[in-house]
């Protein structure tokens, strides 16, 4: 077990729900999924250690032994499930999207501070807004977002925990992958400061800024033309966001859909497509959303 030196320094900035609450938690084998099965036994969680084995390399099947062992370990109940992955293109979407298929709902994962930098960046190139920039959200689905993948490796040697080494993470040919093994360490170099730690910083208070506006947007009663019209334009495009969103399967739409919305609030067109056979329509003065 982790040194009580481990839990007194790194459990009081982790999110884990109140002690004796189930917890899902998504287990590779690497050394920020064994830290978060560490560190959830020792905040007095009922835990479920969940692996994916995506079949994607020689061996990888042992690794699911491998995790068992260390949810016995801890105490955790322990779940394995199989999800094949074809080689070929967009491979890491493809696997990150099988394993949401088949994890539970709401489960925990081990990204830290440094994944919510490289989350950053890869949101960044991606053209995203204000949302994208401020990552992942911490609490109980990322518990230990605000560790360092140093200290998930530290507390793993402490504890005696062996990771898996997964070479896929090595592969530059993943945008991740060249971002943490050669772009952040030439910026850390460029600038003389820990990059990473900076854009975990700044994620941090995009989300609280991020988190005020979807306050103040849920204000708005989005299907008012008039009042749509009225917001301030970064105001009214959120609004029109989060009253698309439940419309896309909760996914977000496109910026030139938002605006094509508010053209039809402004009352510069009766009607616009948002996607997925989505249709917004003006009558009266509101708004109503149809799908074809």
């Amino acid at each position: 077990m982790p040194t009580s030196r481990w839990v007194v320094d790194l459990l009081p900035r982790c999110t884990f729900p109140p002690a004796g609450s189930p917890i899902d938690c998504a287990v590779s084998g690497g050394a920020d999924s064994l830290a978060l099965l560490a560190l959830a036994a020792e905040a007095g969680c009922a835990v479920t250690a969940w692996h994916v084995d995506h079949g994607l390399r020689p061996g990888s099947a042992e690794e699911a032994a491998h995790v068992e062992v260390a949810a016995t370990r801890f105490g955790a109940e322990f779940r394995s499930v199989s999800a094949e992955v074809a080689p070929g293109s967009n491979l890491e979407e493809r696997a990150r999207q099988r394993r949401r298929d088949l994890l539970p709902e709401g489960v925990a994962t081990g990204h830290t501070a440094d994944d919510q930098a490289e989350t950053v960046l890869i949101n960044l190139l991606r053209g995203s807004g204000l949302d994208g920039l401020a990552g992942m959200a911490p609490g109980p689905t990322h518990p230990i977002l605000g560790l360092r993948r140093s200290e998930t490796h530290k507390l793993c040697a402490e504890a005696g925990l062996v990771p898996v080494d997964d070479p896929t993470n090595s592969d530059r040919r993943f945008v991740r992958n060249a971002l943490r093994h050669d772009f952040l360490p030439a910026l850390d170099a460029l600038v003389r400061r820990d990059v990473s730690e900076l854009l975990a910083r700044q994620a941090r208070l995009l989300r609280e800024e991020a988190e005020l506006l979807d306050t103040l947007a849920s204000a708005l009663d989005a299907l008012d033309a008039s009042a749509l019209s009225a917001a301030p334009p970064p105001l009214a495009r959120r609004a029109v966001r989060m009253m698309l969103k439940p419309h896309l399967e909760g996914r977000p739409p496109s910026e030139a859909a938002v605006e094509r919305v508010l053209a039809v609030a402004r009352g510069e067109s009766t009607a616009a497509e948002v996607g997925d056979g989505v249709r917004v329509e003006r009558r009266s003065g509101r708004l109503g959303v149809r799908r074809a």
